[in-house]
């Protein structure tokens, strides 16, 4: 093969592009990542009020926990926004405080601690170019404390 070749020619450049492709991938990531984080971060800023809305509805139609009906969420101002380190997919943890009362006639009527107001951490999830919610809370948990818990699910996403 001469080293003038179409063919040996194609093979080097080839080679080259994959090499500089491999060489800047990681940085080309960490940008999107980072262009999507701060884009997210300003919509949930100017959708929060509209998602703490959908999350108290989706969350008193689940019926959980047992026994209890959701009566109010005080929304506090804490949030800490995650990256699922597999998929990517951008998370917040909104601090919340709910009050329940009991259902008449359930389990839970008459036990005095429904009364006391439960910190939580509201879920949200960041998904092509949308903030939703399923409405689940991690009950006991501010924000931080959620990382924390699932440290070995998300990341931190350091906000500028």
């Amino acid at each position: 093969m001469e080293w003038s070749s179409p063919w040996f020619i194609g093979a080097v450049a080839l080679g080259v592009v994959a090499l500089i492709g491999a060489v800047i991938r990681r940085p080309l990531r960490n940008w999107r990542h980072g262009r999507e984080a701060r884009e997210a971060l300003q919509v949930f800023k100017l959708q929060r009020e509209m998602l703490e809305a959908k999350f108290f509805d989706l969350a008193v139609s689940q019926g959980k926990p047992r026994g209890l009906r959701w009566t109010e969420c005080h929304w506090q101002s804490a949030v800490t926004f995650a990256r699922d380190r597999q998929t990517g997919l951008l998370t917040a943890f909104a601090a919340v405080q709910i009050s329940f009362e009991a259902i008449e006639g359930g389990d839970m009527e008459g036990v005095e601690a429904v009364d006391a107001m439960r910190y939580a951490a509201a879920v949200f999830h960041y998904q092509r170019g949308r903030w939703g919610t399923g409405g689940r809370a991690l009950f006991n948990l501010n924000p931080q404390d959620a990382l924390v818990r699932l440290e070995n699910q998300f990341e931190p996403v350091v906000q500028s």
